[in-house]
């Protein structure tokens, strides 16, 4: 071995330790990936209960377009269904009108001639 047997069990605490840290760390990370999984389940649960089938759609088109954007509009119908101001569903022609107000204005370039 490596020498007295007080530095064998030194060096076998010091491997149990970095064991039991990386064990610690791992577990951490699966309990924030449970998180974030559930929070997600949550998220999609809401939406199906508060968009028709159409709804969801437009909302995936735009998705594949503009992930940012589709989250955006993601979180402004769960802020609404979580204050209650979302009565029935809502539908694809609602959906429409929704996306049309977040829109960002993209004025781009205005050239003006004198």
């Amino acid at each position: 071995m490596s020498g007295s047997p007080d530095d064998d069990i030194e060096e076998l605490r010091k491997k149990k330790m970095e064991e039991l840290r990386d064990r610690a760390q791992d577990d951490q990370g699966d309990a924030q990936q449970a998180r974030r999984e559930q929070a997600e389940a949550q998220k999609q649960a809401l939406l199906r209960q508060h968009l028709t089938d159409g709804a969801r759609k437009r909302l995936n088109t735009v998705e594949m377009s503009k992930p940012e954007f589709a989250k955006q509009v993601e979180q402004q119908v769960i802020a609404l269904a979580r204050s209650g101001r979302i009565q029935d569903q809502i539908d694809e022609e609602q959906m429409k009108e929704l996306l049309q107000e977040l829109k960002p204005d993209d004025d781009g370039f205005n050239i003006r001639r004198r």
